[in-house]
């Protein structure tokens, strides 16, 4: 281990947030994502998705927190219209769409890929054997408009994360049932603070193979056991670094479709809703064991917090960021603020309460919220040491300028106004690849579109 490692030297958590696509639309494509299903077939508004995001970004960085930015993928997606049999030029194969699979053709323009808490999983150098930071692309194969996102993230992060000697990629899992994977919305990593050697939490919905049969019944699964051993086996952890966890059967049914929605996590402390765990003294038992450094666990009860308000307001589904004097900063959705019982619970048992939470900043993210994305969906957290920030290819570290050319190409290209039966306009699909082509310039990572390979 170099002496790096052993200190921690400079070691940071840098949140990748996914900018909001051109193509953001109400579709309600995610079964067992509530506030997906409830808004189906609203109009949306892509600047303001987009805008949202980035001011969200901003602030966090003018706060002092390392901010990260992830393209949107390529969407529509035409060759996999193509795959499936629509052929013709791009109008053509659009309009047959719509006619023939409307259902497919809002699955190849879902811009969904902002919520890259599902792009991948992380495993800082820190605590890998290699001394690398290592990352697998989600499989995301529980759902088709999900299913087309890991070729291309692969590419994303291979361009930005280039150096082998420091950076590791691995392939998705493979895209079955069995090794359904979902990516960091199901995984948490705990300790001491970023520099230095984690725990890791992974929550699963359901086993493929053995186990008792207690699943949900409303609603699929969407982690397997297998998937998440699989990717601890790629990043090469250990038993004593890892604790696999069983999700609550009865939150999924819930509408907690991934564990992001019901528990986050950040350096010691677990923020953690009664029902998130099936088994919740054997977690914290195992997690108690296996960390160097105690657990603060910040348990909030099912008569504070029902979980039909922890879906609708997405109190879990927040950003638990850590600062300088070891205070945590709490990023909650504007939604949190609707729900009587749920800021009360803030107020009166989070800021109050005997743990690091000490302020709560509220953030409108509505056109995502929308489509059951909170401000922890929007983001993937990479923890990386100065020598590894600054290998970092491209340009994807948000500063002022950055944020100001983003803002000023989301108001060139994106449409105010989409609603499901536009996504078969052709002109969208021209004014799609044609933003994208500008983003690679602007952010420098090369051509990872397929239409930039073609």
């Amino acid at each position: 281990m170099t002496d790096e490692r052993q200190a921690g030297l400079d070691v940071r958590e840098v949140n990748f947030d996914g900018l909001v696509g051109p193509t953001h639309n109400y579709s309600g494509l995610a079964h067992g994502n509530v506030a997906s299903m409830t808004h189906e077939g609203l109009v949306a508004n892509p600047r303001e998705a987009a805008l949202q995001g980035l001011e969200k970004m901003k602030s966090l960085m003018e706060a002092g927190y390392a901010q990260g930015v992830l393209p949107p993928q390529q969407r529509p997606d035409l060759g996999a219209l193509r795959a499936l049999g629509f052929d013709g030029d791009n109008a053509r194969v659009l309009s047959r769409a719509a006619r023939e699979a409307p259902q497919l053709l809002r699955a190849v323009c879902s811009a969904s890929s902002m919520w890259t808490a599902n792009a991948a999983t992380v495993t800082p150098s820190v605590d890998a054997a290699d001394g690398r930071v290592h990352f697998t692309p989600a499989n995301l194969q529980s759902s088709f408009h999900r299913y087309l996102e890991p070729d291309t993230t692969g590419r994303v992060l291979a361009s930005i994360f280039a150096d082998e000697a420091r950076f590791a990629h691995h392939p998705a899992l493979p895209a079955t049932p069995a090794f359904a994977d979902e990516g960091a919305a199901n995984h948490t990593r705990l300790c001491a603070s970023h520099g230095e050697a984690g725990v890791h939490l992974y929550v699963y919905g359901r086993q493929a193979f053995g186990g008792d049969g207690v699943e949900p019944r409303r609603y699929p699964a969407r982690q397997t056991l297998e998937a998440s051993q699989a990717v601890a086996r790629q990043h090469g952890l250990n038993e004593a670094q890892t604790v696999f966890a069983q999700q609550h059967p009865e939150a999924i049914d819930a509408g907690v479709f991934h564990n992001d929605v019901i528990a986050v996590g950040n350096g010691p402390v677990l923020l953690y809703h009664e029902m998130a765990f099936r088994d919740e003294e054997g977690t914290l038992e195992a997690l108690r064991a296996s960390m160097p450094e105690p657990l603060i666990p910040v348990r909030v009860p099912r008569e504070a917090v029902s979980l039909d308000d922890a879906v609708a307001s997405y109190l879990f589904n927040s950003q638990l960021l850590s600062n300088p004097d070891g205070s945590m900063t709490l990023v909650v959705p504007g939604e949190c603020q609707e729900r009587e019982a749920v800021w009360r619970c803030i107020q009166d048992h989070l800021l109050a309460g005997n743990n690091p939470i000490g302020e709560v900043v509220v953030k409108d993210v509505k056109q995502s919220m929308r489509n059951g994305g909170g401000p922890a969906c929007l983001r993937l957290r990479v923890a990386l040491s100065a020598e590894e920030r600054a290998t970092l290819s491209g340009r994807v570290l948000l500063d002022e300028a950055l944020h100001g050319e983003l803002t000023a190409w989301v108001e060139r290209h994106y449409r105010d106004r989409l609603a499901p039966a536009d996504l078969a306009d052709p002109q969208l699909a021209e004014e799609t690849l044609a933003a994208l082509d500008e983003l690679t310039r602007i952010l420098r990572i090369g051509s990872v579109y397929p239409f930039q390979m073609a």
